[in-house]
Order: C-alpha cells, then sequence, then structure tokens
C-alpha cells in the first residue's frame, strides 16, 4: 500500500471514529430535547436558543465527517462545539485530573483536538467529496 493510500486511509478511520461517536451524542438531543442546553447558555446571560446551536455540532458535522462532504468545515465545527461545551459545562475541570491519573476531559479534548486535525488534512481520497476540493 502506498504512503498516500495509507494517508487516505488513514484519514477515513479518524473521520468515522470521531463523526460516528459525537453523532451519538447528536442523536441524544434529536431524541431528548435541548432544554438543559438551553438554560445553561441562559445562565450565561446569552439568548437560550443559541443551545440548538448544539445541532450544528452534534448532528450536521458528524454527518459531514461521516460523508467526507465539507469535511474540513465538519471538523471545525465539532471543535467549535467542543471549545463551546467546555466553557459552559467543564471550566472548573481545566486543570482537574480523574482518579486514573488521566486529564479530566480527555474526552472533550480528543474530540475539539481531533475535529481541528481533520479541519487541517481534510478528508481525503475515501470520501464522497474526494480530496481535490479546498473544504473536503
Amino acid at each position: 500500500m502506498s504512503s498516500s493510500n495509507q494517508e487516505d486511509l488513514g484519514k477515513l478511520i479518524l473521520r468515522l471514529v470521531v463523526g460516528i461517536l459525537m453523532l451519538f451524542h447528536g442523536i441524544s438531543k434529536l431524541t431528548n430535547g435541548v432544554s438543559g442546553i438551553e438554560g445553561m447558555v441562559a445562565s450565561h446571560g446569552l439568548p437560550g436558543f443559541l443551545g440548538w446551536g448544539v445541532y450544528i455540532g452534534e448532528v450536521i458535522a458528524p454527518l459531514l465527517l461521516i460523508a467526507g462532504i465539507y469535511a474540513r468545515a465538519g471538523g471545525l465545527l465539532v471543535a467549535i462545539n467542543m471549545i463551546v461545551a467546555i466553557l459552559l459545562v467543564h471550566t472548573g475541570q481545566l486543570y482537574l485530573l480523574s482518579k486514573t491519573g488521566g486529564w479530566q476531559l480527555e474526552l472533550q479534548g480528543l474530540y475539539l483536538f481531533c475535529g481541528l486535525a481533520i479541519a487541517l488534512l481534510g478528508a481525503g481520497r475515501y470520501s464522497l467529496g474526494g480530496s481535490s476540493g479546498r473544504w473536503n
């Protein structure tokens, strides 16, 4: 297998893992609603309807990643979603370790930085968007 094929396969694995796992969070929001997030947003002095933006970060962005269409934009949306989640919910945990020694925000950090990696790497050849476009 050529190094180009290996890179494209690596991009596919990264996109699928981040997209599928984040989509589970989005399905939960579709099933249970976002009233809790609206409340958190409102408690920070922002309009509650901004909580609906979670659907962009946890449903639309993962679907873009899985399909490989506008994957760079999808990765950036996942990263932005995680920054907002950290600011809304997890700021008190930024400097804490878990009982097993890991960072308490390691899952959020993985989503954030993998989203950024996808935004920088693009979709690769194994995608519906192909690898020729700037945002794929």
